[in-house]
């Protein structure tokens, strides 16, 4: 409906630039000044209008993402059970315009967890958006930013234990939610996270 609406007005504006255009032509060059000022500021109008319409066009994308997936406080996780290697789950959550998730608090790690179990399997793991790949032993996250939460799984296998072959952070459904390093090349599920407002 928004958008329909940015249609309209931008048709209003090319006819009233029109207009002007032409009714200069007849009057003479004394208004020359006055028009070309006007027809200026219409198209810094137009320009932001596109810019608008645009915004909206992703919006409107963002939310039908999000209507396949499940929304959470902030984004929406979308599941891709095709397994792939950590930088391809990356590379497609990116081309989707998110990115691997990332769970920033325990109980975002929880939901994360339940949406996996309900809609990839009770039985599977997934890439998390978290590896240590340039410094051994620092967790950092796709921004390249250190980790202020992890769930890692340290009761019984003291993760992360994989040293420099494992390199990549996955989620595990039969730990119930528990982090665990794994090699980048090996193949996984994924989720998608997209920030909203």
């Amino acid at each position: 409906m928004e958008v329909r609406g940015l249609r309209v007005l931008f048709c209003l504006l090319l006819i009233n630039a029109s207009f002007q255009q032409s009714s200069s032509k007849k009057k003479g060059g004394k208004k020359d000044a006055e028009n070309n000022v006007a027809i200026e500021e219409l198209k810094k109008q137009i320009d932001n209008i596109v810019v608008e319409l645009n915004l909206l066009k992703e919006q409107q994308a963002l939310q039908s993402v999000c209507l396949k997936g499940i929304k959470i406080i902030g984004k929406c996780f979308l599941a891709d059970a095709t397994k792939k290697n950590y930088h391809t789950a990356i590379d497609d959550c990116l081309a989707k315009g998110g990115t691997v998730s990332t769970p920033l608090s325990g109980d975002e790690n929880d939901q994360l967890f339940d949406y996996v179990r309900r809609t990839i399997g009770p039985e599977e793991h997934i890439w998390l958006g978290v590896n240590d790949i340039v410094t051994e032993g620092e967790w950092i996250d796709q921004t390249s930013t250190s980790l202020r939460f992890k769930n890692w799984e340290t009761d019984i296998t003291h993760q992360p234990d994989g040293g420099r072959t494992q390199n990549c952070a996955i989620l595990s459904t039969p730990a119930n939610g528990k982090w665990f390093d794994e090699s980048c090349r090996a193949e996984k599920a994924s989720v998608c996270e997209f920030n909203i407002v």
